[in-house]
């Protein structure tokens, strides 16, 4: 079935992935204290330290050097958690090209990366399914609030997606010559197992839908898949980074915060609180916009009764699920983590808006139809956008004219106590190494190498250490001690 000429359905993509590009540039000069911005500018501390002390891509640092994130004392300030392909593509652009701040560079890799995955998928589900599922996919991979704001944050997160989306459409391109009958070409496959292994380096939880390439392959291949030499040595050539890099780290604990809470550490898996926030506050509220429940119950009915592709779009679901049910607490503490899902939610509400348009043609005039449709899919994202739009307010301000006065007054080299609740945003401005929280009494961590003290939003209850120690500046946002 086809709408438009092919060069007008060119021209409509390249104008869908502009505007998708152009809304993701809503307050892109924002300093880095909107919502998650501890995330944000634990990733962007990396990058700095990368321009500014050398890309060492084995030893990544951040100015963090307390025993919050991984329970023990971090004096060279090492942050292991993701392989840093994220900061080094982003660190590589500013210092080549400074037309951006560093973080304006990052934040441009991820719009890439966030509008580069949603035209692959179109491409997988166009080629796997059909032209007006793919475009109604396209759409709400683009244009769902939530894939906005997170598609224009400072994390690894967008461009882990997008390479394992890159990679699926590889794969399902060097699976093309096996159902066309004619010679594969090897160099998709290639394609494939590279980019695969550097969505698993950008973060590992692109391990879950590891099931769903192995229902593609099996789907073209077989049992043949099996004694392909060249999957074996693919399969094997994707793994060894990610294991290289996991074997690595383990040499600086230090370095690695504490994860094992993610799988289920407040004991909330399958619990009613569990299902409440995942799929009412998450799903039907703020992603889906309330409305857009519609498409997605419709979605599920429609891959169910799909006669194309059925059990690999099936799979593809069941591992987004499997995620959030694996990584039960991780998902409801942030919801930062539901961007992993976000792929198999676009393609069932793109399978739920064309069932609904299907079903409404049969009683309505075409154009009636289309509207109406319309209207659905456009109230949905308004009530979405409802919830997400407060995501880009800065809520304090005075941590970033803190955290930027604290860097022109104190010496580069300076180690700084910065408490904000462990948050390590204010540490971030200083551009100095030091504790996001009194994780220890101020005279001990004086003894530890505290030179200053910056506390934010004073109250005259905080004047009392003027007592001991001297106030070098003081404004309306902060005050700064010297401790030493």
């Amino acid at each position: 079935m086809s709408f438009f000429t092919k060069h007008i359905r060119t021209i409509l993509l390249i104008m869908l992935l502009l505007l998708g590009v152009g809304v993701r540039l809503y307050r892109f000069t924002n300093p880095i204290a909107d919502w998650h911005s501890w995330r944000q500018a634990d990733t962007a501390a990396v990058t700095w330290n990368f321009v500014h002390n050398g890309f060492d891509l084995l030893h990544p640092q951040y100015f963090d050097i307390s025993n919050v994130q991984s329970g023990l004392d971090n004096p060279h300030g090492y942050r292991f958690v993701e392989f840093p392909l994220y900061n080094l593509v982003s660190g590589d652009l500013y210092v080549l090209f400074h037309t951006f701040t560093l973080e304006g560079w990052e934040r441009i890799v991820t719009i890439f990366s966030s509008v580069a995955g949603s035209l692959c998928l179109f491409l997988f589900v166009r080629r796997r399914s059909s032209e007006p599922i793919a475009w109604f996919t396209l759409i709400f991979s683009l244009f769902l609030p939530f894939n906005i704001y997170y598609g224009r944050t400072i994390l690894p997160d967008s461009s882990m997606i997008a390479t394992m989306l890159v990679a699926l459409f590889f794969l399902d391109t060097w699976l093309e010559g096996f159902r066309k009958k004619t010679k594969p070409n090897i160099l998709f496959l290639i394609l494939a197992s590279v980019f695969l292994a550097a969505s698993l380096l950008l973060k590992l939880y692109t391990i879950f839908y590891f099931f769903s390439f192995f229902v593609l392959i099996f789907s073209v291949l077989q049992w043949r898949a099996l004694k392909r030499i060249d999957l074996w040595v693919c399969f094997v050539a994707t793994c060894i980074p990610i294991v290289a890099w996991r074997l690595w780290i383990l040499q600086y604990p230090e370095g690695i915060p504490a994860s094992s809470w993610l799988f289920n550490g407040n004991d909330i898996r399958f619990r009613p609180a569990f299902f409440r926030w995942i799929f009412y506050e998450r799903l039907t509220k703020l992603i889906a916009g309330y409305i857009g429940d519609i498409t997605i119950i419709a979605g599920v009915i429609a891959m169910l009764r799909a006669k194309k592709d059925k059990w690999f779009l099936i799979s593809f679901v069941l591992c987004a699920l499997l995620y959030v049910f694996v990584i039960a607490t991780g998902n409801v503490q942030h919801d930062y983590y539901q961007i992993v899902v976000m792929p198999a939610v676009a393609i069932v509400m793109g399978f739920g808006a064309m069932y609904v348009l299907t079903f409404l043609q049969k009683i309505l005039p075409t154009r009636m139809a289309y509207g109406l449709v319309g209207v659905l899919i456009l109230a949905g994202f308004w009530l979405s956008w409802l919830q997400v739009r407060d995501y880009f307010n800065i809520n304090n301000i005075a941590i970033v004219r803190a955290g930027i006065a604290v860097e022109k007054i104190t010496p580069p080299y300076a180690k700084l106590l910065a408490p904000y609740g462990g948050d390590t945003t204010l540490l971030y401005y200083t551009k100095r190494k030091g504790w996001p929280s009194f994780e220890h009494d101020l005279a001990t961590l004086r003894t530890m190498g505290a030179d200053y003290l910056v506390l934010v939003n004073p109250k005259p209850a905080d004047y009392g250490i003027a007592k001991q120690y001297k106030i070098l500046s003081e404004t309306n946002d902060y005050i700064l001690f010297k401790l030493q």
